[in-house]
């Protein structure tokens, strides 16, 4: 919905409007249609609109209730924000605009702290509490919206995007911890860490608040559990709840937007069930939107096999595109420079693309993303579910990029070190809450891993265009209900069998029953030709030496011979590495 930014002295001094300007400029994609700034002494807003519910100016932001002496700036929707309104209205308090952005204002007054657990949505939001003298800042439950901070003695500073933050004076040196996450688990580094020493992120389903002298307190506020229910719960009772509640998922998503709504149609299940929803919920004039790629060798580009199917069978506003390599490899450094944080995921250009086109018709989409997590999707899944012994080591051997001993091949000596990625997992692993192994795989993958990985992509290359994305499969309710579901029903038939349960009686058989598919981008996994000296030039380059990352003799030899290493996820390694040098290239050192 917006880019924010803020942030909150310490140390005497007042933010300066220099500053926020900075880092609003490097927010604008995600909000072009207006901006505004509030400074008042210690504290300091900036905000870049995407006007999607109360396109007025009453719904502007920083947003100042006068009355209640609160100033806020909010990223993302609130989807129960009329019921909310309707419930603080009936506790005596009154509204001078139509939108959600005003709904957090009086909740957070009615509630406090608590507020977060009536807010309904996806959020990234930061309140100035005058009365209290302090800063509230929340990030929704799952994630979906981003939240980046620098934390000093001096000040604490926030922003949407780590590029707004890299104008500031920080330590823009690289963090050890994150690197080897990086390079383990597929591009992801878990909350609170960043590649950037100087620049941390806010955990999903947690809070800060801060005092003015700069005293922290972080809260996390949800705690899904896998911990089935209780009584005899059939198998047709589960699938008929879940149908139920990703129906309310998709039409809740539809409702809150005053501009039309489109959906992200890749073909798949997950995309051509949400339009087979909709269609049942009997929403008409549906808008999808496809892109498509060259194929490399026996590697398809397209799924418009598939997306073609579901368009004519519920005869949608439907429009696809379909690109060549050619005209992928130099746009590749402006999706990089729109990335938060280094993306190696092959969709990440693909959406960056597709959002470039579908922002010309609209400003809000749906999207499958959540589906394979939660509903075990991924061929990686059945394979864990078969391993015995050591749990860390049985997810890793499916699913991290590099074992540890490769990892200290690729890096050079001051970044080698403990395995870092094991421990993490470790922990996660241990919260209560998961009893069975692939529960704990399930519960990790769908709160802590999707966060920064595909949600983060969709998230950063939408908003690049002023695009929304909304993603009903990663409702709150629907993923806690996902983890209640015994693995064994949600593995059935190479998985996802509840969607496909569903979607037996709204969608073609050959979309269902089709081998899983993804947002393919082959130039980007099987790389040759013009991508091959790209990437070779990127980690050959003078810069690459000097930063000092990697192990040349490791970087000869994935650049000689990229097939040959390829991870367990089946993606490229030599993409790996020149995405990461790439990026520092482009956000860091420019």
């Amino acid at each position: 919905m917006c880019g924010i930014c803020g942030q909150l002295r310490f140390d005497g001094g007042t933010p300066s409007s220099e500053s926020l300007d900075n880092m609003m400029n490097k927010l604008a994609r995600r909000g072009p249609d207006s901006n505004g700034k509030w400074l008042e002494g210690k504290i300091g807003f900036g905000h870049q609109r995407l006007s999607i519910i109360d396109l007025s100016s009453s719904g502007s932001q920083p947003m100042i209730d006068s009355l209640l002496k609160l100033t806020l700036v909010f990223n993302g929707t609130i989807y129960n924000y009329k019921q909310l309104r309707s419930r603080l209205i009936g506790k005596g308090y009154s509204f001078f605009s139509s939108s959600d952005t005003e709904v957090i204002i009086k909740a957070y007054h009615y509630w406090g702290e608590d507020c977060v657990h009536h807010l309904d949505g996806m959020f990234a939001f930061a309140i100035w509490d005058k009365p209290s003298k302090k800063l509230f800042i929340a990030r929704d439950r799952m994630g979906i919206k981003p939240l980046y901070y620098n934390l000093t003695n001096k000040a604490f500073t926030f922003a949407s995007n780590s590029q707004a933050l890299l104008t500031q004076d920080l330590d823009k040196s690289v963090n050890p911890i994150a690197l080897q996450q990086q390079l383990s688990l597929h591009g992801a580094v878990p909350a609170p860490n960043t590649i950037i020493n100087g620049i941390k992120k806010l955990k999903p389903g947690t809070y800060i608040v801060l005092s003015e002298k700069g005293d922290i307190k972080e809260q996390t506020y949800w705690h899904p559990s896998a911990t089935r229910p209780e009584g005899n719960v059939s198998e047709q009772d589960y699938i008929a709840r879940t149908h139920e509640l990703l129906t309310a998922a998709v039409t809740k998503r539809m409702a809150a937007s005053d501009v039309p709504i489109g959906v992200l149609l890749s073909g798949g299940l997950d995309s051509s069930l949400i339009v087979a929803l909709l269609k049942e919920a009997e929403h008409r004039d549906i808008r999808t939107f496809s892109i498509g790629f060259e194929d490399i060798d026996d590697e398809s580009g397209s799924e418009f096999e598939y997306s073609d199917q579901v368009v004519s069978k519920f005869k949608t506003d439907h429009k696809k595109y379909l690109l060549s390599n050619q005209e992928v490899l130099p746009r590749l450094s402006e999706a990089v420079m729109n990335m938060s944080e280094p993306m190696v995921g092959q969709d990440a250009i693909a959406f960056y693309l597709l959002s470039e086109q579908v922002s010309k018709h609209t400003k809000v989409v749906l999207s499958g993303q959540g589906a394979d997590e939660a509903f075990a999707g991924y061929f990686w899944y059945p394979r864990m579910a078969k391993e015995h012994g050591d749990e860390i080591e049985s997810f890793s051997k499916h699913y991290v990029d590099r074992p540890h001993d490769e990892y200290l091949q690729t890096v050079m000596p001051i970044y080698q070190g403990e395995n870092h990625t094991h421990k993490w997992l470790s922990k996660e692993f241990l919260k209560p809450g998961a009893d069975s192994f692939i529960d704990k795989v399930f519960r990790t993958d769908m709160t802590r891993l999707i966060v920064d990985d595909p949600v983060k992509r969709v998230d950063n290359m939408t908003m690049a265009w002023g695009l929304e994305a909304r993603v009903p499969f990663m409702d709150t309710e629907l993923v806690e209900w996902a983890l209640k579901i015994p693995p064994s029903l949600k593995m059935r038939e190479e998985g996802k069998y509840p969607l496909k349960k569903i979607a037996r009686e709204l969608l073609p058989s050959s979309v269902i029953d089709r081998k899983k598919g993804y947002f393919p981008m082959p130039a980007l996994k099987y790389i040759q030709g013009d991508f091959l000296e790209f990437m070779s030039d990127i980690l050959l380059s003078s810069s690459c030496r000097h930063r000092g990352i990697f192990d040349q003799k490791y970087i000869n030899k994935v650049i000689n011979s990229p097939r040959d290493y390829m991870t367990s996820l089946n993606g490229s390694r030599l993409w790996h590495l020149a995405l990461l040098e790439f990026w520092m290239q482009i956000n860091v050192d420019s």
